[in-house]
Order: C-alpha cells, then sequence, then structure tokens
C-alpha cells in the first residue's frame, strides 16, 4: 500500500504557520512525538478537491537550517530526510509573513534551495495593508521561481486556493527555478532584501526610511566603519564631557575631607573617617560622571535599534573565531557587568558555545575598570587635542576597550580549537523599527545605573576599603618610617611584590591587588587609602590622587597597570557565578589561570617595551 503523500508545512517562527495548518487540516490532527526526541509531531490529514487524502506536517519553526535548538534540529533533519521514523517529505508549504518578509526570506531562500516541489504561502497580508505595505505577488513569485499565494490564516482567506495549487502541485510536481544564493547568512539577508525590496509596490515613509539607515549601516563595509566611529566618538565623550562634573565632585570630596579634618581631633577615628571612607570611597565616586556617560550612549543605542544592528554586523566575526552569533548580547551586556552577561549565556544552546562565552566575557571592559583607566589616562596620558573633538585621551580609552574585545575574541579563537574543540552556528535575529528613545526611560536608565554604583560604593567599596584602612594602619610606624611599609598589608604587599616587580609593579601597586579582588574599582580607593595614611596632612581628591600617581610612578609602570587590568579577573561576584552557572568549580578555576596569565605577561611586555622604547623605568 502506497503511503498518503507527505506535504511539510514550514516557515519561521512567528509566521502563523500553525494557524494555517489548522485552517487546512481542521479537527484531522495527530500529536505525538519525534523518535528520540522530546519535539512534538504535529500532522494532520487535508482531503483535496477530488477526494484524495494528503498527510500535512506542521514542522517546529526555525530561522535557518542550522539548527541552533532541538526543534530546529528537527525541522532540517525531517526536510533532509534524516529524522529517524520520518520519511523526507514530497513537496513543501512555506509560511511567509507578508509584514516581516526581509526576515522570513532568509529561511524560504534555505528551503526553496532543497530541491522540493514548493508553495509560498503569504500569510498576514491584512496586517501587512494595515501598515501601508502592498506587495506584488506576481514580482515575488518570479524572484522565488515557485508559487506564492496570498492567505488570511486566522479568517481562513485563501485556503481554498492554497488546497487548488496543493493539488496542482502534487499532480504535476515542479521544483523551485530562483537565482541561486550563497548559504551564509551574510549572502542569504542581502538577497532576501533585494526579493522584499523588489516585491513592495507601496509602503509608508517610515519602512522607505529603515530600509535607507539599513542599507547604510548594515552595509558589509560602511556599517564596520559606522560601528567603529560611533565608539570612537562615544569614549571621546567619556573624557570630555565630564571634565566639570569630575571637578565638581572632586571638590566635593576635598571639602568633606578638610570639614571632617577639623572637626574630629588627631587620632584612628579621624584617620579612619578621613584617610580610609572619604579617600577611598570619594576617589571611586569621582569617576560616576564618565559612567554615566558611557550608560547613556548604550541606552541610546539601544532604544533607537541599532545595538541588534550591531549584533548582525558582528555575527561573521564572532562566527570566524568560533563563537555563535547568539553570544553577542551575553559579550555587549558584560561592557556594563559580566555577571549579567554570563547569565545571559542561558539563551545559548550549545553547551560548548556556552562555556566558551562565559570563560571570555570577564575579558569584555565591564564598567568597573572604568575608574581605574579613567584614573590612570588623566595621570599619564597628555590632554592634547589630535584633531577637531578628538582628544588623546579618549583615544587611549577607545584603544583599552578594543584590546578587550581583541583579547576575548582571541580567547575565543583558541578555546574553540583546543579544550572548547566545535563547530559554531550562524543565528537569525528579527530587527527591530528605528525609533527615538523616550527621554524618560533613558532617564530612568542612568538613574538605576547612577544607584547601582553609589550603593556599590557604599556597601562592597567602603567596607574593602576600612578593612584595608585597618590592615594599613596596625601597628603605627615610628620615626621615620612609612605607614604602607611597616603596617600589616605593607608585609603583605611585600611578599605580592616579590611576584609581580619582574612586571614592573611597585609596591603601591601589590597593595591595592588583593583588595580590588572584590571589585576592580577598589584599586583606586585602596590607592587613594594608602596615600592619604601616608600623606595626613594632604587633603584628597582625585585632582591629588593623579599628582601623587604622577610622581611616584614611572610611565612604563603605570601602562602595565592598564594592561593588568585589561585580563585580569579581579572580581569575586564574576568568579561565584561563573562556579553557579558551569556547577562546579573546574572552569572557574581554569579561567582565573588563564585570565592571570594573561594579566602577567601582558603587563609585562607593555613595561619592558615601554623601557626599551626609551618611555623611563
Amino acid at each position: 500500500m502506497n503511503p498518503l503523500p507527505l506535504v511539510a508545512v514550514a516557515g519561521s517562527p512567528n509566521a502563523g504557520k500553525s494557524a494555517l495548518f489548522n485552517a487546512l487540516t481542521g479537527a484531522r490532527q495527530k500529536v505525538g512525538n519525534y523518535p528520540g526526541v522530546t519535539v512534538e509531531r504535529h500532522s494532520g490529514r487535508l482531503t483535496l478537491a477530488d477526494g484524495r487524502p494528503v498527510e500535512l506536517v506542521d514542522l517546529p519553526g526555525a530561522y535557518s537550517l542550522e539548527p541552533a535548538s532541538p526543534d530546529e534540529a528537527v525541522t532540517r533533519d525531517v526536510l533532509l530526510g534524516k529524522q529517524q521514523g520520518e520519511r523526507q517529505p514530497d513537496a513543501l508549504v512555506i509560511v511567509l509573513d507578508a509584514s516581516n518578509l526581509d526576515n522570513h526570506l532568509r529561511f524560504a531562500l534555505q528551503l526553496i534551495e532543497l530541491g522540493l516541489p514548493t508553495i509560498v504561502a503569504l500569510n498576514m497580508v491584512d496586517l501587512a495593508k494595515r501598515d501601508g505595505l502592498e506587495l506584488d505577488v506576481g514580482a515575488l513569485e518570479r524572484e522565488l521561481g515557485v508559487p506564492v499565494i496570498e492567505t488570511i490564516a486566522v479568517r481562513r482567506r485563501g485556503v481554498g486556493e492554497l488546497q487548488s495549487a496543493i493539488d496542482d502541485m502534487l499532480s504535476a510536481p515542479r521544483c523551485g527555478m530562483h537565482k541561486h544564493v550563497k548559504t551564509d547568512l551574510v549572502h542569504l539577508q542581502r538577497r532576501a532584501r533585494e526579493i522584499a525590496t523588489a516585491s513592495v509596490l507601496s509602503e509608508t515613509p517610515v519602512r522607505r526610511w529603515t530600509h535607507r539607515l539599513d542599507a547604510v549601516l548594515l552595509h558589509p563595509v560602511f556599517g564596520p566603519i559606522i560601528l567603529a566611529a560611533i565608539m570612537f566618538v562615544m569614549f571621546q565623550a567619556v573624557f570630555a564631557w565630564s571634565q566639570v562634573p569630575v571637578d565638581w565632585i572632586s571638590s566635593g570630596v576635598a571639602w568633606l575631607s578638610g570639614v571632617a579634618t577639623n572637626a574630629l581631633p588627631a587620632g584612628l577615628l579621624r584617620s579612619l573617617v578621613v584617610d580610609g571612607a572619604i579617600a577611598g570611597v570619594g576617589a571611586v565616586i569621582t569617576f560616576l560622571p564618565q559612567i554615566l556617560i558611557l550608560f547613556f550612549f548604550i541606552l541610546l543605542l539601544e532604544g533607537t535599534g541599532y545595538m541588534v544592528r550591531a549584533a548582525f554586523l558582528m555575527d561573521r566575526l564572532m562566527h570566524a573565531v568560533g563563537l555563535s552569533g547568539r553570544a553577542f548580547i551575553p559579550l555587549l551586556s558584560s561592557f556594563a557587568c559580566a555577571v549579567p552577561g554570563i547569565m545571559a549565556t542561558r539563551t545559548i544552546d550549545d553547551p560548548k558555545d556556552r562555556l566558551t562565552t562565559i570563560l571570555v566575557a570577564p575579558l569584555m571592559t565591564c564598567s568597573a575598570r572604568l575608574p581605574v583607566y579613567t584614573l590612570i589616562i588623566a595621570a599619564f596620558i597628555p590632554n592634547t587635542r589630535l584633531a577637531w573633538g578628538v582628544g588623546l585621551q579618549g583615544v587611549v580609552m577607545f584603544g583599552l576597550y578594543l584590546m578587550g574585545v581583541v583579547g576575548a575574541l582571541s580567547a575565543a579563537y583558541v578555546l574553540r580549537r583546543g579544550v572548547l574543540k566545535g563547530s559554531s552556528g550562524g543565528f537569525m535575529m528579527e530587527l527591530p523599527k528605528y525609533q527615538w528613545p523616550p527621554l524618560k526611560d533613558v532617564a530612568i536608565g542612568i538613574l538605576t545605573r547612577a544607584q547601582i554604583f553609589l550603593k556599590r560604593a557604599g556597601t562592597i567599596i567602603l567596607g574593602t576599603t576600612i578593612i584595608l584602612w585597618a590592615l594599613a594602619s596596625i601597628p603605627q610606624a615610628g620615626p621615620g618610617q612609612k605607614q604602607s611599609q611597616v603596617s600589616i598589608a605593607g608585609h603583605i604587599a611585600t611578599g605580592i611584590e616579590k611576584v609581580v616587580s619582574p612586571i614592573g609593579f611597585n609596591h603601591d601597586i601589590s597593595l591595592a591587588l588583593l583588595p580590588a579582588m572584590a571589585a576592580r574599582e577598589v584599586a583606586v580607593s585602596a590607592i587613594a587609602t594608602v596615600y592619604s595614611i601616608d600623606s595626613p596632612d594632604e587633603q584628597g581628591g582625585a585632582q591629588k590622587l593623579e599628582d601623587s600617581l604622577r610622581h611616584r610612578w614611572p610611565l612604563p609602570t603605570a601602562l602595565a597597570f592598564l594592561a593588568w587590568f585589561i585580563f585580569a579577573p579581579q572580581c569575586i561576584s564574576t568568579i561565584a557565578v561563573t562556579r553557579r552557572e558551569t556547577n562546579g568549580w573546574k572552569w572557574p578555576l581554569f579561567m582565573i589561570g588563564y585570565l592571570f596569565a594573561l594579566a602577567y605577561l601582558a603587563a609585562g611586555a607593555t613595561y619592558w617595551l615601554a623601557v626599551a622604547a626609551g618611555l623611563g623605568g
């Protein structure tokens, strides 16, 4: 007995595929599981006009024939005839969302390339018309080389015409004949846009401007250049726009330090308040304006819809180093903080892809590094104007962030070809409309970041600073002795210095490294606290700290310190969340080991190259 003709209904998620399947089969459906997997199999029977029965199978929604989930793997295997217990379909019905052709045509092109008799159901045409989009079905047929039927599945419109087309297709099978497309994501997207543009009769001005902007912002050459330019402007603004508020906060810290010094009698209490709390925490909160400017740009880029397009631009590069395109969003989140970035890797299905992303996320330059970078750059890099609106300090800051990105991609490349060897898959994304983000939402986002930073300054940083102050104040130095040398903290730093002195680090840096494990910003408060204890008669403030560093550190040491912080995993929260997400200590310890090794090598190379270049030493 010959089996019934099998027709697969396929398409991307949210195309109305299941609604169309229900309209074709009615109540004549069966639900089961594909053998060996937990993915449901929905099948039903369609009776043609002449009474012939046809079996329809509703395949799970997919964005690509390169699966990124178990559902997509089943769809691919069924279409290729590789699914256990399932024969290859005799024909295909591809369901497209008429209002989202750009994205859904990518998968459709891959399906037509399979060479099976195919019909395209152009679904939800009513919603497209409501949005002012008129499509030329004839043009779409010519571009794809297969019949195209307009449908509105939820209202059963076009279902009869689709049934007739299925009848014709099974009676005289005809494969699609269209322009061959390379199967990589970039070429598929480009061809999909060409077909979508050729099929449009009329559209609203908003849609036209979206396509025009995307033609430039997603261009394979101009797109990455524009992205780099936006990042460059962002880091220039971090310095150029923050100078006035930084001076205000620095003056306020110095004023508060003076008030506390005059109000409290000399002794441990005054030292705790002035040298510990005010000097330590004040040195960190001075950099709040830079952090808020950075997040202002990030919120603006997210709200306008550009951030998703940046992910699309980066997909080819991510794929080249062995990472899935899905890793971009977690890595992007790590620019704010590696903790939510690592937690965001839960959206990555492939275990090796996910683990690789977790292990390289700490290399993305989080906001906690910004106070360290800003302090060293302001102290050692002159504020030289290179061109109109371009300062040397901003260029150096941009370079540090770029080095973090390069480091993360390089580490991913090595890991994916070593301990986590495996292939990477592409991913599909739907591009949102361009829009101007509500200023209220941006303001709330900035206020939230300010609250998080100040809470961190008032808890982790304050607590660590007070502990450091206690270790740096006991025992008290005698005449002619330096407090930072004879204290408990000083003795610990002397031991650390023996390990880090070959890479140019001095006693001050050695003293700051250990407490900075609590949070990277603590390195700034630790240095400020120790300098304040050593020089109790001098009032604090960011400017005073910059002057102290400039006179105590040679330039090669400062540059090595920056190189160290690009790579060093100095954040207990990041280590803790890595242990939780990997269910053990194996990979967190691996991460700590390779990152500290990278930090040591990078700092040493930077120091000795700077010395060899005659920059001091």
